[in-house]
């Protein structure tokens, strides 16, 4: 067992540098030699400390500073190429604990992982992290492996086959219900609405069509090839003109904002909308994108924005709004 325990020694050394050591924590060699003890219960003579230093700067190329250096201790450097700083963990952490697309424990390890990353410090600065968010995670774990096998069914250019979920109404209960069995040829997956979705195409059919990767399950990668071809630009395009996660035909829509709502319409649509000023109040946008889509960002946003091409899109939108109405009504 001994020779076994020396043998580590050099990892023992950077996993004690790497947790309990910074710039403004520095740690001589005697308080390396105690810490290594107290976590492993492994003692290292100093003269073996500063030896495999050495050679995890001289031969891995570790950024450590010796006592040589600051006249102090030793302290380890993030690498920027490989290492993550504070603030990307901290976002990691923020996006995993909020996102509602991750089942709750996955998120929790995920998150677990992502603060071994850190030195005690940086975590000491987070251990009273509370999420405050009212929206449920999903429930479904398959999610993770589903990104995988996506992704490898991508790569192979194999069609996948799944079940898909969605909430329904069964007599007096709101329960999931598998909608179906899918077979899909996979093209890419994307974000949107706090969602991740696949963009893919069904058999039998020549346009793209988007699934919620949270109500995927039993997703299986098969043997049979991807036949229908699509460019890098055709995937893009799509994406860039699929809103509220609608897929289908794009048209050319047109409408009036109001002047404080150009945040979120540039913030929405990115370089896709051409803005005109109307006047200090007004603005006119103009894109290509889906009109369902649109039509549901649109009605959300009533009180900013008024569409005014094409005209069987107003037309729709003042039906709805008809519709609301008299439901208010009654």
């Amino acid at each position: 067992m001994e020779l076994y325990e020396k043998s580590g020694n050099i990892l023992y050394i950077l996993n004690v540098l790497k947790k309990y050591t910074d710039e403004k924590h520095k740690l001589s060699v005697s308080e390396l030699k105690n810490k290594i003890k107290e976590e492993y219960n492994v003692s290292i003579e100093p003269r073996t400390i500063r030896r495999d230093i050495n050679l995890l700067k001289e031969k891995f190329g570790y950024d450590i500073s010796t006592y040589n250096d600051n006249n102090i201790g030793y302290y380890i450097s993030n690498d920027p190429e490989t290492d993550f700083e504070p603030g990307e963990i901290r976002a990691i952490i923020d996006m995993f604990s909020y996102s509602t697309f991750i089942e709750k424990s996955l998120a929790k390890g995920i998150i677990k992982k992502c603060k071994n990353l850190q030195n005690i410090y940086e975590n000491e600065k987070i251990k009273n992290y509370k999420v405050y968010s009212p929206k449920a995670k999903t429930t479904n774990m398959e999610v993770i492996k589903n990104i995988e096998d996506i992704s490898n069914s991508i790569k192979n250019n194999h069609k996948i086959k799944f079940d898909y979920w969605k909430y329904a109404i069964i007599g007096t209960k709101i329960e999931k219900q598998n909608k179906g069995s899918h077979i899909v040829s996979p093209y890419a997956i994307f974000y949107e609405k706090q969602q991740l979705y696949m963009m893919a195409i069904k058999d039998g059919k020549n346009n793209f069509v988007n699934y919620r990767l949270d109500r995927i399950r039993n997703l299986e990668e098969t043997s049979e090839p991807i036949t229908i071809k699509k460019s890098e630009k055709d995937i893009e395009h799509f994406a860039n003109t699929t809103v509220e996660a609608f897929s289908g035909d794009e048209v050319e829509i047109e409408a009036i904002c109001k002047e404080s709502f150009i945040e979120e319409v540039l913030e929405k649509f990115g370089n896709m909308v051409e803005i005109t000023p109307i006047n200090p109040q007004n603005f006119k946008m103009k894109l290509c994108v889906n009109p369902m889509g649109f039509k549901l960002w649109a009605t959300r946003n009533l009180d900013m924005v008024t569409v005014t091409k094409p005209q069987n899109l107003v037309e729709e939108i003042k039906n709805n709004i008809d519709e609301a109405a008299r439901r208010y009504n009654t």
